[in-house]
């Protein structure tokens, strides 16, 4: 290719970010280039820079940021000495953005189609009619179901993975010569990524469309990417060609991110005595659906049961039961040998206490104005009735729990956290409150793999000294393979298959079991394609058309 078919050049790309009366640096001079057509992989731990970047690629800074350097040339106009108007127009027209958090990014008050028409119509790109008819067309090529009616939902009446294409499908609606994709499956299940993986890779090539696709996941980059630019701290440690990259890393930095998921937990023995936890024939609804049927699992103390399954296969549901948040309308939940009460607010303190849960989200889950020490403090004081001298040393002894200096950390606010120092803070929030069970909820699908290793690790050496059971949902088998004891896998409201962590990865599977496992991407830039040609030859629905 020639220096024509140079789309986006950016030299020297300087970013930094407000620190009270300073500015530090968080991208210190990146250069990058892409090409027409092309699509480029950043990858790199939480801080590296990597969705900052995607940002400034665009001409733009987040508040409290500001691009302080380099040049930004999109198809030859400097995106840094354009005007608002101009940006305006190219953003949404020439130059589209993907978020990692579809829900998110919707707004929840006006359907799908409003969304997708209003950048064609608003640039002058097609009228509305048009744009309608369009949105059909595009909603078809991203195998969404229906697609001459989904649009007409509101984004909480379709699937994560259907919000995740639909925002997509809406990217493309102006046909732009870029697209940013930030994180764009990290939070979805293995075969609902496959969905959108599929889709997405679909949708550059027919049009031709150049991407920049921003991810810490490096198996899914494998098949996206014709390059791989690798970046620590803002600052670039290597670029190369994907196969390059794979093959033969030159950086130790990288070399660690090929090796990062070594983290096993030892095998336990087989479980002793009660269930800290017993599920028993359980059933649910949400009105007049029912979303659990027969639902049956035991945890034991110091053992770690994983429930596995696409979005809906009933996972949170189930954790929603054991707490009490949705009474089932059959079967029941025992503690320790005893029945619980089926709502919550009929269950003693105590009983409340025993189970406790952290989040997915610890960006979410964290009140934004409470320092660290009410945040982790409000459980120990509310459960064990801890005041003054006493709080204080409980909660310093549980940000050593989790390995979190106290006198750096104790009255510093969530935004003044890393995203995994976030999710140490909801461990400790759990801890405090001195339970027998906690339900991790994909607490490490949102981290990159370094971070979310270290909370692994973390969580292994607290179950260990402090005798906690885990139910650990999650759709990361990687995940599974580090940290399970058991398994219980779900679809549709059902446990279809559950036995030891042995025995479940050992063939041969139910044949749902065997979906998930071969939708788990490897680290091979021809996987993807070969297992959407194996799954074709087997007569297997197209992805998203279920």
């Amino acid at each position: 290719m020639s220096d024509k078919d140079i789309l986006l050049d950016i030299k020297g790309l300087k970013i930094e970010g407000k620190a009270g009366d300073d500015w530090l640096p968080i991208v210190n001079g990146i250069d990058l280039t892409l090409r027409k057509g092309e699509v480029l992989g950043l990858i790199g731990e939480s801080g590296a820079g990597k969705s900052t970047i995607g940002l400034g690629a665009m001409g733009f800074a987040r508040d409290g940021c500001r691009i302080s350097g380099g040049q930004i040339l999109f198809d030859g106009i400097d995106l840094r000495k354009a005007s608002a108007d101009k940006l305006r127009r190219l953003r949404g027209k020439r130059i589209a953005y993907v978020a990692q958090s579809a829900a998110a990014s919707f707004n929840p008050a006006h359907k799908l189609m409003d969304q997708y028409c209003e950048a064609p119509v608003r640039h002058g790109v097609m009228s509305r009619a048009e744009a309608e008819h369009d949105a059909v067309e595009l909603y078809r090529k991203m195998q969404l179901p229906n697609p001459e009616e989904i649009g007409f939902r509101y984004p909480h009446q379709v699937s994560g993975g259907q919000l995740q294409r639909a925002m997509t499908a809406m990217a493309m609606s102006c046909r732009p010569d870029l697209i940013i994709f930030d994180e764009p499956t990290t939070a979805l299940d293995v075969t609902t990524q496959i969905e959108v993986l599929a889709a997405i890779r679909d949708i550059v090539e027919q049009f031709g469309t150049a991407a920049i696709y921003i991810t810490h996941d490096l198996a899914v980059v494998a098949q996206m990417a014709d390059r791989i630019k690798i970046l620590l701290r803002g600052d670039e440690i290597e670029e190369a060609d994907t196969r390059t990259m794979l093959a033969q890393p030159k950086h130790d930095y990288t070399k660690s991110l090929w090796a990062v998921r070594s983290f096993q937990r030892e095998t336990q023995a087989a479980p002793e005595g009660q269930p800290v936890v017993s599920v028993r024939g359980v059933s649910a609804a949400y009105g007049p659906v029912r979303v659990l049927d027969d639902v049956s699992f035991d945890i034991y103390a110091r053992r770690t049961v994983a429930v596995v399954g696409e979005s809906g296969s009933g996972k949170s549901t189930a954790a929603r039961v054991i707490t009490g948040l949705l009474p089932p309308i059959e079967g029941e939940v025992l503690f320790e040998g005893k029945s619980l009460p089926a709502d919550y607010r009929q269950r003693t303190r105590d009983q409340l206490r025993h189970a406790q849960m952290i989040y997915q989200m610890a960006d979410t889950a964290l009140n934004p104005k409470l320092t660290i020490r009410k945040l982790i403090g409000r459980p120990a004081q509310m459960y064990l009735g801890l005041r003054g001298k006493a709080l204080t040393e409980r909660i310093r002894e549980l940000l050593h729990l989790i390995e979190m200096e106290p006198d750096d950390f104790i009255d510093r606010l969530p935004s003044e956290l890393s995203g995994g120092q976030k999710q140490r803070i909801g461990i400790a929030r759990a801890l405090a409150a001195e339970p027998r069970f906690i339900i991790c909820d994909e607490v490490t699908s949102a981290l990159d793999q370094i971070v979310a290793e270290g909370i692994l690790r973390l969580l292994d050496r607290l179950q260990g000294e402090l005798d906690l059971a885990y139910m650990f949902i999650t759709h990361d088998l990687a995940t599974v393979r580090a940290i399970a004891d058991d398994v219980v896998v779900m679809q549709q409201g059902r446990v279809v298959e559950q036995g030891t962590k042995a025995e479940m990865f050992a063939p041969p599977h139910h044949p749902y079991t065997e979906l998930l496992l071969s939708s788990v991407p490897e680290m091979d830039p021809d996987w993807l394609t070969h297992l959407l040609e194996k799954r074709s030859k087997q007569g297997m629905p197209a992805p998203g058309a279920i």
